[in-house]
Parts: C-alpha cells; structure tokens; sequence
C-alpha cells in the first residue's frame, strides 16, 4: 500500500508569494503533504528573512511559515528564468502570488498567459483590496485591510482609540481564504479538467469575518462601537475581574444564565424579568456585569474557574503567551508547539498545525530552506538541467 505524506500528496504548486497572508496558506498545505516549491528572488529572496526574532542568524518568522517547502531562486523579469517558471507552471497544478495587481502581467506571467501553457492550473492571487474595483492598484498591507474593513473600529475599548488586534489577522484571514478558494478550484479541476483564477483581496477577508457587526448595520443602520471584551449578541460574555487578574464567562444562553446565577448563589437572578432572556441580558449588560463582579471580585481566578467550569459554563483564563505554549492540552496533547531542526539555527519549536486529520494527519517534517537550497534538486529533476546548466544561470542572473 503507497505511503502518502498527507491529503495533498501530489498537489504541486509554485509559491511566489512572500511575507504572510501567501507564505500561511501554502504552509497549510506544505503541512498537509502538498509539494511547495516556494520561488525567490536570487540574493535577497522573501522580505520576512530579514525580519525578527532571530535565532542564529536565521529568521523565526520566516521559518515557521516556509517549513516542508523547496526553496528555489529565479529572476522573473530575466528572459531564461521567466522560461524556466513557464516549463515550471507546466508541471504545477496551482500558481500562487502575491504580488500588487498587473505586476504578473507585466511580466507576462498573468493568469491569461500562463493558462495558454497550462489550461488546468488554478492561478490564485491575494492582494490588498483584490484584482477588480477601483481601489485594485492600492498597495495592502495587514494593518489597511484592518482599517477599512471595519475591523478596527470595532476593536477596543469605549471612549478609546480604533485598535488593531494584536495579531496580523487580515493576513492570516487572506491566507486562510485564499486556501479554501484553491481547495475549491482543485476539486472543480478534478471534475471538469478545467483551472481558473482564485482572487482574494485581504480587505474582503476582513470584512467576511465581521459577521454580526456587518449585520447590525444592515438591519438596525446602528454603527456598531467599540465595546470592549462584549459582544453585541448576548450577555453575560465578557471578561470579569476576580481577586487576582481577570478572566471570561460566556453564559450565552438561557439555559447557561440559570446555572450562572445558581453558582453565584443568587437563583433567583434567573427568574428576574429584568434578565430573563438574551435581549434583556443584553439591554442591562452594564448593570450585569457589576452584579457578576460583585461575586466574582471575591475569589481568584482559578476558584472562579472552578465553580463556573464545573457548572458546564463555558469560561478560561487569559492566558498570556508563556501561559499558552505551556499550556499541557494546546502544547502538549494538541501538539500546537512542535520542534523543528534547521541546518543553522539548531533545534526550534514552531506552531504546530491547527488541522487535524485522522487519516493523513498534518505535520512538520522538513525545515525552511535555504535560499535558493532545492534549485538543483527541483530544476534538475522536474527540467533535466544539470549542475552546469545551474552555474550558467546563476551567472547570467537567472536564478
């Protein structure tokens, strides 16, 4: 019975992509056995190699996204590697790039072009503000997909300033979507025999994600504010204060308040008109969260945590990142921090995957590598050029 390294052993696709939202998606897919052939610029490859933490000279952030992936270098706008990417894209079943709209066609490498070479490749593009629409030319980073999808307005506290999340949610939200658009090409290749573009901007991203923000406006014309750790949809779900620090409660029900109110030694809270239902809750969420922190306030967080978890409340501590990565369900039996041995900086843990498959399951296997590291091994053995036909086009600046 064949081996597979996971559910997407034999997918191959160039990555030409750099930084986050891109380099994400295909890690996802690296992870889950895909073959990634990530593709640099010779001699300064992707932007994140220069970005921090460090460990031995070697970047960890760039480490952690390109694990499992070949690292090859070419010079798209030279004449002998633009051939070399095109005799590529006819072994590849997806392209993906991240570059600022109609960089690619000016090129020549454009999804119009490279379907000529391969009508069945699934192009996909992620970009600030997406390939159609007037605000397509604008450059786009995490932090303006945040802006304007609405995302930071909504975050942080009453009275305060708009704040982005503490993360780069908009790349990750591109990158997770522009996965799920490939995925759906893919299978609609398989059927159909047929590629198409995958076009996903980081600002729609982050709008698709707002969910019941976008709704309040659209149903009520009330622009939702900053409300802190609320939610607009039901109450008690905050954080509270407890002797020690803080914690949430997300007694997001009915049925949750009752219990709630039983472990607060107040019962009788849950027959309270005032509080009866969800929008009741909601409407007097001030009032409400004294009245839990009037009982909350008097223990710690780890006997508030107790008496609310026992009850079948959904509830945790805030965690701060030392808490997490030592945290024995997430590190340790959801494997979510992992070791990884690069040739430079040593052993290293990175995040593990979030996808869990019981059949093929996902993992690390394979460090980042070096910059141009797989040029031999993925030219030679996908394009039959040898070790000379390499040192000539390095010296031509061609990879």
């Amino acid at each position: 019975m064949m081996t597979r390294k996971g559910a997407l052993d034999g997918l191959r696709v160039l990555d030409l992509t750099r930084v986050l939202a891109g380099p994400f998606c295909t890690m996802m897919f690296a992870d889950m056995g895909a073959e990634i052939i990530k593709i640099e610029q010779a001699g300064t490859g992707d932007d994140t190699r220069q970005m921090g933490p460090f460990k031995n000279g070697e970047s960890a952030y760039f480490m952690n996204l390109n694990r499992n992936k070949k690292g090859v270098t070419l010079n798209l706008k030279n004449p002998k590697g633009k051939a070399i990417f095109l005799d590529l894209v006819k072994q590849a079943d997806v392209v993906i790039e991240n570059f600022r709209p109609g960089t690619m066609e000016k090129l020549g490498l454009g999804y119009e072009e490279l379907k000529k070479v391969n009508p069945a490749i699934v192009y996909a593009a992620i970009s600030g503000f997406g390939h159609t629409g007037r605000y397509s030319q604008r450059p786009g980073y995490d932090i303006i997909s945040q802006a304007m999808s609405g995302l930071m307005s909504t975050t942080g506290w009453p009275g305060g300033e708009p704040t982005r999340t503490g993360t780069a949610m908009g790349d990750v939200l591109g990158g997770l979507s522009c996965a799920i658009g490939i995925l759906a090409a893919v299978f609609n290749k398989i059927q159909t025999g047929e590629g198409q573009k995958v076009d996903v901007a980081l600002v729609d991203s982050a709008v698709a994600s707002l969910e019941i923000i976008n709704m309040i406006y659209l149903v009520e014309g009330r622009i939702p504010q900053r409300i802190g750790n609320r939610y607009e949809s039901t109450y008690p779900y905050d954080s509270f204060r407890g002797s020690d620090g803080s914690l949430v409660i997300g007694a997001g029900n009915d049925k949750l308040w009752v219990s709630l109110c039983k472990v607060m030694g107040k019962p009788e809270l849950a027959e309270d008109p005032r509080y009866l239902h969800v929008p009741d809750r909601v409407a007097r969420h001030e009032e409400l969260k004294a009245v839990v922190e009037e009982w909350s306030t008097k223990l710690t967080v780890d006997e508030i945590y107790e008496k609310v978890n026992n009850a079948g409340i959904p509830c945790a501590p805030i965690y701060n990142i030392e808490q997490v990565v030592n945290d024995p369900h997430i590190a340790g039996d959801r494997e979510m921090f992992v070791e990884m041995d690069h040739p430079t900086a040593g052993k290293l843990k990175v995040t593990g995957s979030h996808i869990k498959l019981s059949g093929t399951p996902s993992g690390v296997r394979t460090p980042s590598p070096t910059l141009g590291q797989h040029n031999g091994d993925v030219l030679g053995e996908l394009l039959g050029l040898t070790a000379e036909d390499l040192k000539a086009l390095s010296e031509e600046g061609a990879i």
